[in-house]
């Protein structure tokens, strides 16, 4: 046999968005035969063929293979041609970006929606999105709003899915503030305001390269004593590369920053001294080999100078023994014999700390001497206890640090506040440690006063809720008494509700070393609040601002430093100088950084009053539900669909604050409504209690209360509603798809909890487990028959027979929380009985490097700190989903190549419509930039039932030139279905699949 080369030609596809009844802008004729397309596939074109037919409007889109490099270098080109398009209004030559074209029928906004049943009236047009505004007029005011977002954000490289992906990435452009530092304040000549240096460190998405992008901009804040009279930026901001952590001396005449680089493949771990000179000092902690990596985490991290500003504290990994070959040769290369030294053994399982710790296991304290670059490890720590959050004692004598237990086992760490754990006192000079808090609690943030007579630290009860309302301790550094400054608070008593922050900033003290500052959420709120330890007194300095959350970076010389934001407003820098005791609420804040406001979206509070019942002594609690809705109502849109999202947790909140995520479904025309059902953090330690034994009932059910009441008082659609929600939430969202299938049309869940009893054994916190049920833990705790079965039937899973509603999962191939066996658990039953549902499984962080998909080791977990790979797909599943109020609901079909290098994706085939809404072209990275794209409309099958088959064929060009994708469609019950497909590249046919 003899295999010829498939000759490299030129062809053009075809796609006609065909206009119905005259004069009908909005609907499309279902007469039109596809093999107008499919007839025209091969063969050259003149676009008057199409544009001069009767059609009022047609799009041509022509593709030629690339020319090879003698063609190139005839033509004087250095890339492939451009995609060309030829258009009825206008020529228009030039690179069309992906998120002009990318699946507009999915992503059709609500003013095109179908009213009437759609049996009885042509189908909608898609709406090609484009920066050309004649386009855009085409399709009515709806689709003219959505291009003019999609121009806002042409400036960045694509990030995701078309206008969806364009509006994710304009949304997420807006940064937020990391760290803020004010330097030492000098006199400015002629003024008699003094000036303060004010450092800050900021962090956004940067879509591009699939990271987070980290910068710093600096400023010098005019102060007068009493205020901040003026802000002068300095300079331009710079990017951050390769920094791990920074912090300021106690003077500010010193800054120690830790950063990393490869050398030779290996990373290198370097601690850097900085002054008013320069780069003063630095140090290669990997060559000296003395530990392993540094703790760069919020749970044991730290940097902590001391009072001389001649030693640096810092937590890093116990350093362990270079593993050796199984079997050695007789000698080394360096002469030493076989065991001669010792070597860590293989294969053995090292306990870690759990979700988003898992390379955690055996933190030490290290400490450096700046002057003589010596660094040592703390020895005499109980080998029991894992240090952290460590700081130096008043006169540099000692050390204090949280001490946690890890014996027999560790217990997940992340996000909760109830494993055991004390404060400590390491005696540098004996090396010995003292207990100075109780050893049945769990600790955590220990700050000591500026004058270094008051500590402060939270404290709540072991086990139990993860996540609790919080005591705010103090001990007396001289007689070492501890007193209770801010008791838990079970209700409401004037309207402060408690502490229940995951750590105090790092500087809160205020300068008279009797108050403290720090931002918590209250209630669907997280506020500014200002405590006296001495009366116990608590202020709220933020309430009733426009800003619906407050976080406090720091307080350094009585100046506030606090970043804000609200649904609808991204964050903003604002500083304030601290009034004397008694007149905080005379606080007037200053700007340094000014976000507007959104002026298409508003939000609001709304709150819940349950019904009482007898099961429950909690029942008379209230709780609340964000809502964010688009301003005013769009042509011929009297109400909005509904995306409903449940938090996580369990005990967790949604304050009001600012969430792309959200913002982008908003201005996309969803309403989307966050609840904070009983058991959310900042209601009260009553409402966090109430959830225990009513996990899968109390959480749902508010949920749906929450959802009537918004359908009751705001203009939603009840027809049109879906859910989003990761963890717990996904666990609730699984719930309501069960128990209301008819009133929720569709629902993305990440990482949800399907089944309680076989995710027992798989997280990290399977105390948890016990505590949702009110049953007591114990590390030695077997589970009983009557445990599990009580587990189980709190669990989705077992009322998965009554879930009809189109599903899409995704979850971290890591996940230590929640195992990423839980989706498929409940994916293979759904699928068994014929529901639409896909899951995704996230490998990890996808990385473009030059024309390849690079996977990061990086992989991702519980918390799924990525970029915005899996928001795009998930989002563009809800915009898609919403249409299908009435007959059968969207599907989403994926196939492979066999080169696995694209994936084919069927979007929303309904068989009233009669036609395929999408096909487009992706990587192989579901959230990477969209390859090709091709929309067509088929027609009925003949009759309704009918067992012929029509097989219309489509093909799609690659928008970046490099590609092609052709197939064929059969039909399969009550959806088309692709027979196979095949993709081309400059090298010809690539790979095929056949029917699946």
């Amino acid at each position: 046999m003899v295999m010829r080369k498939r000759k490299k030609q030129n062809f053009v596809v075809a796609v006609a968005f065909i206009m119905g009844r005259e004069g009908d802008p909005d609907t499309v004729s279902s007469q039109w035969d596809p093999a107008r397309l499919t007839g025209i596939r091969n063969s050259a074109i003149d676009p008057s063929a199409v544009t001069n037919t009767s059609l009022p409007f047609a799009c041509i889109f022509k593709f030629s293979y690339p020319p090879g490099k003698k063609e190139r270098q005839d033509r004087g080109q250095e890339r492939p041609p451009p995609l060309r398009l030829g258009l009825p209004s206008r020529d228009f030559q030039g690179e069309p970006r992906a998120e002009a074209w990318l699946c507009p029928r999915l992503l059709s906004p609500p003013g095109q929606l179908l009213s009437a049943p759609p049996a009885s009236r042509p189908c909608a047009v898609p709406a090609l999105l484009s920066r050309d505004k004649r386009l855009s007029g085409c399709f009515g005011e709806t689709s003219r709003a959505m291009a003019s977002r999609a121009e806002r954000a042409e400036e960045a490289p694509p990030a995701g899915s078309g206008p969806l992906g364009a509006l994710y990435r304009e949304l997420s452009r807006f940064p937020g503030v990391t760290y803020a530092s004010v330097g030492v304040g000098f006199a400015a000549c002629g003024a008699a305001a003094e000036c303060l240096p004010l450092y800050t460190e900021w962090c956004q998405p940067d879509l591009g390269r699939h990271q987070k992008l980290h910068f710093s901009r600096q400023y010098i804040l005019h102060h007068n004593s009493r205020a901040i009279v003026s802000v002068t930026p300095v300079g331009i901001p710079a990017e951050i590369r390769d920094q791990l952590l920074i912090r300021m001396s106690p003077t500010g005449m010193h800054k120690a920053v830790f950063t990393h680089h490869l050398e030779m493949g290996q990373k290198q771990e370097m601690i850097e001294v900085w002054n008013k000179s320069g780069k003063v000092r630095s140090i290669n902690l990997t060559s000296l080999d003395k530990h392993g990596r540094v703790y760069t985490d919020e749970q044991f991290g730290c940097v902590a100078w001391s009072s001389s500003e001649t030693q640096i504290l810092y937590v890093a990994e116990r350093r362990r023994p270079k593993r050796q070959p199984l079997f050695p040769q007789s000698r080394s290369p360096q002469g030493e014999e076989p065991g001669e030294t010792r070597k860590e053994e293989h294969f053995v399982y090292h306990d870690n700390w759990g979700e988003a710790l898992s390379d955690k296991s055996f933190p030490v304290l290290c400490v450096v001497n700046v002057e003589t670059s010596e660094v040592s490890v703390l020895e005499g720590i109980p080998g029991h206890i894992s240090p952290g959050q460590a700081l130096w004692s008043p006169d540099d004598k000692g050390i204090l640090f949280v001490g946690w237990w890890h014996e027999p086992f560790r217990l997940g760490l992340n996000a909760c506040s109830n494993r055991r754990s004390a404060l400590f006192l390491f005696d540098l000079s004996e090396s010995s440690c003292e207990l100075l808090s109780s050893d049945s609690e769990a600790v955590s943030s220990p700050r000591l006063s500026p004058d270094g007579t008051r500590l402060l630290y939270l404290e709540c009860p072991v086990f139990g809720p993860h996540r609790q309302c919080l005591k705010l301790q103090m001990l007396n550094w001289q007689t070492k008494l501890t007193s209770t400054v801010v008791d838990v608070v079970r209700t409401a008593t004037s309207g402060f509700l408690g502490i229940y922050s995951g750590a105090l900033p790092l500087l809160c003290w205020a300068a008279d070393n009797h108050r403290v500052l720090l931002s918590t959420p209250q209630r669907s709120r997280k506020e500014l609040l200002v405590v006296d330890t001495e009366l116990g007194s608590v202020k709220a300095l933020t309430e009733g601002t426009p800003e619906g959350s407050w976080t406090l970076l720091g307080i350094q010389q009585d100046l506030l430093v606090v970043s804000c934001s609200s649904p609808n407003c991204p964050p903003s820098l604002k500083v304030g100088v601290l009034p004397p005791a008694g007149c905080e609420l005379e606080l007037q804040w200053t700007s340094v950084e000014e976000a507007s406001v959104l002026p298409d979206m508003e939000w609001k509070i709304l709150t819940v009053h349950p019904p009482m019942t007898e099961d429950n002594q909690y029942t008379g609690q209230a709780f609340e539900a964000l809502l964010l809705t688009p301003r005013g109502n769009r042509r011929e849109e009297k109400t909005f669909p509904l995306i409903v999202s449940p938090h996580g947790g369990p005990h967790a909140v949604f304050d009001a604050c600012w969430r792309p995520k959200m913002a982008s479904l908003c201005q996309l025309g969803f309403a989307v409504l966050m609840v904070n059902y009983r058991g959310s953090l900042g209601f009260g330690q009553a409402s966090i209690e109430s959830l225990i034994s009513h996990v899968g009932v109390q959480d749902v059910e508010d949920t749906q209360l929450a959802v009537k009441l918004a359908l009751r008082t705001e203009p939603l659609d009840p027809d049109r509603i879906a859910l989003l929600g990761g963890s717990h939430g996904g666990f609730v969202c699984c719930h309501l798809i069960a128990r209301y299938p008819e009133m929720y049309k569709a629902c993305v869940v990440r990482s949800p909890v399907i089944n309680m009893a076989t995710l027992l054994g798989t997280s990290d916190i399977p105390d948890w487990r016990y505590a949702v049920l009110g049953l007591p833990y114990c590390f030695e705790r077997i589970p009983t028959e009557e445990d599990l079965t009580a587990m189980l039937l709190c669990s989705p899973i077992i009322h998965a027979a009554k879930v009809h509603t189109p599903l899409l999962m995704y979850v971290g191939a890591k996940d230590r929380r929640v195992s990423p066996y839980q989706a498929l658990e409940y994916y293979r039953v759904l699928r068994a009985r014929g529901i639409p549902v896909q899951c995704l499984l996230l490998l990890g962080i996808y990385m473009r490097s030059r024309r390849r998909i690079c996977v990061s080791p990086h992989i991702s977990g519980h918390s799924n700190q990525l970029s915005s790979a899996p928001h795009i797909p998930c989002l563009a599943y809800l915009t898609g989903s919403h249409r299908y109020v009435q007959g059968r609901c969207a599907q989403f079909t994926l196939l492979h190549t066999a080169s696995k290098s694209h994936i084919a994706v069927l979007v929303a085939h309904d068989w009233q419509l009669g036609h395929i809404e999408d096909i487009f072209i992706t990587s192989a990275c579901m959230g990477s930039r969209i390859r090709a794209l091709a929309s067509m409309v088929g027609g009925h099958p003949e009759g309704e039932g009918s067992t012929s088959q029509k097989k219309p064929l489509f093909m799609a060009c690659n928008l970046d030139g490099w590609g092609s994708v052709e197939g064929k469609l059969a039909w399969k019950e009550n959806y088309w279905l692709p027979v196979w497909l095949q993709t081309y590249d400059n090298g010809g046919y690539k790979g095929a699949v056949g029917e699946s």
